[in-house]
């Protein structure tokens, strides 16, 4: 999968205020080494202006069966099938050498890279009372004995989330839980917001598949200069123009 760059840049200083600083200037950190940040059309959520749309609702509805579970990494008790589902997921949507099964394995067991936690789900059955945002934290606790259905490799600090590396298992879910990727998306932005986050930082927005990134109230991506609401302007260019060829 090519990925836009504006430029590119390895960090030393790890503080959140640096962080914070370089994410709100259109850096990503990758998965290419430690401190490795890329500047990029970066998508993200204001979510002081985040409320749930009519079709967030619909999708909250479609999949309740989910609940998010957080885990710090380095992972304190990973488990060979989670990298597992990672690869089957990525090898599936987008080729056998997008994402190897040692590479996830990685992001999630070591210190040498950029994240720092992981987002879990599980599914319980369906019960009255998780169906909108109102109670949906006290509900964010998985049982690991129900077995996970998806994850996301992500980087927080007390400021943002950047929801970075998502799969699911598709050959269960990807059928038996109807819009499960937009689901654990939606999950991982109301909890930021329930922790008092600022910004959820959804990655790039570079082809026509990306403008998913785009529905949800609050949503500003970066032009390269600065960040922009024109979401309109943003969709009509993913749709008839090369990633390279864009002129912002």
């Amino acid at each position: 999968m090519p990925y836009l760059s504006f430029s590119e840049q390895t960090i030393a200083d790890f503080s959140d205020k640096n962080i914070d600083s370089l994410y709100s200037r259109g850096f990503l950190f990758t998965r290419v080494g430690k401190g490795h940040m890329y500047q990029t059309r970066s998508v993200r959520v204001d979510l002081s202006k985040f409320e749930l749309s009519s079709e967030n609702r619909r999708v909250l509805k479609k999949t309740e069966e989910l609940l998010l579970k957080t885990t710090p990494l380095p992972h304190p008790a990973y488990d060979w099938h989670i990298h597992k589902m990672g690869h089957d997921f990525y090898k599936t949507k987008f080729g056998e050498k997008t994402f190897t099964a040692n590479k996830l394995k990685e992001l999630m067991t070591e210190e040498k890279n950029n994240f720092n936690l992981l987002l879990s789900y599980t599914v319980i059955p369906a019960q009255a009372g998780i169906q909108t945002t109102v109670d949906l934290d006290s509900h964010f606790r998985g049982d690991d004995n129900r077995g996970s259905v998806g994850y996301c490799i992500c980087f927080e600090t007390p400021e943002l989330l950047h929801y970075c590396y998502p799969f699911y298992d598709i050959r269960d879910s990807g059928s038996a839980i109807p819009n499960i990727g937009l689901g654990m998306m939606l999950r991982a932005i109301i909890w930021s917001k329930e922790q008092g986050k600022k910004y959820v930082y959804l990655g790039s927005a570079s082809r026509p598949s990306d403008t998913y990134k785009l529905q949800f109230a609050g949503v500003q991506w970066w032009d390269g200069a600065r960040w922009s609401s024109n979401i309109e302007f943003l969709k009509s260019n993913l749709k008839i123009k090369n990633l390279h060829n864009f002129p912002f």
